[in-house]
């Protein structure tokens, strides 16, 4: 968790001429959003897709799947906007809450040569696949 914006800035940087997203779940994305001011300070034009489901999203599916929905600790009622936060960065900032705005909003940060957040709500209790569950070697992961 938190690897992904600054794997990022460093393929962008080995990369200069590609587009370069990094996609991050809303409790993963905390762990170094501070380095969207370097983002911004080299101008790199990184973009970053959050999958916002307000909850610590591998916890709480682990919680879900192997221990019997006994949520415990995960609900992250206290995070930031990220549209806000990456706009105080410097950064543009996007929202999508509807399925409907997925294709042109990420059209608009895409084709932009600044870096860029992008807050995607998902649901609540989406879940993530692959997963691998404890105990358990790579070849006996879940697929759904």
């Amino acid at each position: 968790m938190g690897f992904g914006l600054p794997a990022a800035m460093g393929a962008q940087i080995a990369m200069p001429d590609r587009v370069v997203i990094a996609i991050a779940g809303d409790a993963s994305i905390q762990m170094n959003i501070q380095e969207l001011a370097t983002i911004v300070q080299n101008r790199l034009p990184v973009k970053v897709v959050i999958l916002n489901n307000c909850y610590l999203g591998m916890v709480r599916q682990w919680q879900e799947l192997f221990y019997k929905q006994n949520y415990i600790c995960t609900c992250m009622k206290g995070q930031p906007d990220f549209v806000k936060l990456a706009e105080a960065y410097g950064a543009e900032g996007y929202r999508i809450t509807e399925e409907g705005e997925l294709a042109s909003t990420l059209k608009k940060a895409l084709e932009s040569p600044n870096p860029a957040v992008i807050d995607v709500r998902v649901a609540r209790e989406e879940n993530v696949y692959p997963i691998v569950p404890a105990g358990k070697g790579l070849d006996e992961m879940l697929l759904v």
